[in-house]
C-alpha cells in the first residue's frame, strides 16, 4: 500500500487521515491525467506530441484533434445545420449579422467559404442553371449608448471594415448602421430620442433586453431596405443555453420554443442560426488557431438577470463542459411552432433529394395553427 503523499495539518509527509491507495490506483490515475491533459489545452498540453485522433498524421492542437480536423469538425456541424434545415438556397440573398465577436466571425467565415465553393461549382457547371447566393454583412454601431472614446470607436469600425474586405472575392457589401437610426435618419435626433427612451427604463435587465430588440429591429431594417431575404445570426449553443435560463426566469416560457430553433420566420426577414450546435469555447479556439481577427471593443457586457445567468452557466460549465449542450437538449423537448421551418412553395426544389420529403410533407395543422403568437414589431 502507498500513502497519498499529501500534507496534513501536522506538516508531515502523509496527510494523517489514515487514507491509503494501491500502486495500481496511482498508475491508473496517472494514465487518466495524461489522457485528459491534451484535451484541455493547446499543443497537446504536454502530451508529448500525440497525433490527431481523426487523421492520425498531425499533432493534436485542441480536443484531441489537429487544427485541420478540428476546423473540419466545426464546419461539418455548421454545414449540416444549414443543409438539413434548408437555411440557404441558391436564389437567396443572405445578410450576416457581424458583431465582431468569435461566433459571428466564424459564421461570416463559413458563409464566405460556402459561397466560394458554390461559385466554383457554378463556374465548373456546363448549364449554370442554379445561381450563387449573395452575401452581405451588417454591423450595428452602438457607440451612442456606450462610454467608449470616439477615437477607439473609429478604430474599431476601421478594423471591422478591414475584416470584411480581407475576405476577398466574392465581394460582400458592408452595412454599418447606428442603432439610433431605427428612430430617425438624423443621427442627432435619433440619438437624443434613444437616450430619452432609455432614461425611462429603470430596470437594468429591461434596458438590456430592449437594446437587444433594437439590434434585431435594426438588422431587419437593413435587410428589408437592401433586398436580403435571410438574416444569419451567430448565436451558438452557449448563448442559447443562457437565453433559455434567463427567459425562464423572466416568465417568457411560452415563446421560448420559438427562440431556440434553427429557423425563426416570425420576422419579415427570417432568422437562421447555423452555429446553434457549436459552443463558444470551440468558436474562440477556432479563431485563435485560424488567426481570425475579432473586434469586441463595442460589445456591451451583460447585466442584471442576464449577467447572473451567465455567471451561473459559466460555473456549471466549469464543473461539467457538457452543461450548455445539456440545457439546450433539454429545451429542445419543447414543441416548436409552425414558423420554425421553411414551408414556402418551391423552396424544397433546391434541396438534395434525400431531404425534400422533410419539407414537402408538412401537415396542414402546421400550416394553419390553432394558436398564434403576437407579431414582433
Amino acid at each position: 500500500m502507498a500513502s497519498c503523499g499529501g500534507r496534513g495539518g501536522g506538516g508531515g509527509g502523509a496527510c494523517q487521515s489514515n487514507c491509503s491507495r494501491s500502486e495500481d490506483d496511482d498508475a491508473a490515475n496517472q494514465i487518466q491525467i495524461e489522457e485528459t491533459l491534451p484535451n484541455l489545452s493547446i499543443n497537446g498540453g504536454g502530451g508529448g506530441g500525440r497525433l490527431c485522433s481523426k487523421c492520425g498524421e498531425m499533432e493534436q492542437d485542441y480536443n484531441g484533434m489537429c487544427t485541420a480536423c478540428f476546423r473540419s469538425f466545426l464546419f461539418g456541424k455548421f454545414k449540416l445545420a444549414v443543409t438539413t434545415n434548408a437555411m440557404i438556397s441558391p436564389t437567396d440573398n443572405v445578410l450576416v449579422a457581424f458583431s465582431g465577436g468569435p461566433a459571428s466571425r466564424v459564421a461570416l467565415q463559413f458563409i464566405h467559404e460556402m459561397q466560394c465553393k458554390a461559385l466554383k461549382s457554378w463556374d465548373a457547371s456546363k448549364s449554370q442553371a442554379l445561381p450563387v447566393f449573395g452575401v452581405g454583412v451588417a454591423f450595428i454601431d452602438e457607440s451612442a449608448v456606450s462610454s467608449n472614446p470616439s477615437r477607439e470607436v473609429d478604430q474599431a469600425l476601421k478594423e471591422i471594415r478591414l475584416i470584411v474586405s480581407d475576405l476577398g472575392s466574392p465581394h460582400k457589401e458592408l452595412h454599418i448602421t447606428p442603432i439610433e437610426s431605427i428612430y430617425s435618419l438624423d443621427c442627432i435626433e435619433g440619438r437624443n430620442r434613444l437616450k430619452e427612451l432609455l432614461l425611462t427604463i429603470s430596470d437594468v435587465t429591461g434596458k438590456e433586453d430592449f437594446l437587444q430588440h433594437l439590434r434585431i429591429s435594426s438588422l431587419q431594417k437593413i435587410a428589408l431596405e437592401n433586398n436580403y431575404n435571410k438574416l444569419v445570426l451567430g448565436s451558438c449553443t452557449s448563448r442559447i443555453a443562457r437565453h433559455i435560463l434567463s427567459s425562464t426566469v423572466k416568465g417568457q416560457g411560452y415563446s421560448l420554443p420559438a427562440d431556440l430553433q434553427y429557423v425563426d420566420s416570425r420576422w419579415e426577414v427570417p432568422i437562421v442560426l447555423p452555429l446553434r450546435d457549436c459552443v463558444a469555447q470551440e468558436l474562440r479556439m477556432l479563431c485563435f488557431l485560424d488567426s481570425l481577427k475579432t473586434q469586441q471593443l463595442l460589445d456591451r457586457p451583460s447585466s442584471g438577470i442576464n449577467d447572473l445567468v451567465s455567471l451561473f452557466v459559466a460555473r456549471l460549465q466549469d464543473d461539467n463542459p457538457s452543461r450548455e449542450r445539456t440545457i439546450v437538449r433539454t429545451a429542445e423537448k419543447l414543441k416548436p411552432f409552425c414558423f420554425n421551418k421553411f414551408v414556402e412553395h418551391g423552396y424544397h426544389d433546391f434541396l438534395p433529394s434525400r431531404l425534400r420529403p422533410k419539407f414537402q410533407n408538412v401537415e396542414d395543422t402546421e400550416s394553419n395553427p390553432s394558436e398564434h403568437l403576437c407579431p414582433i414589431w
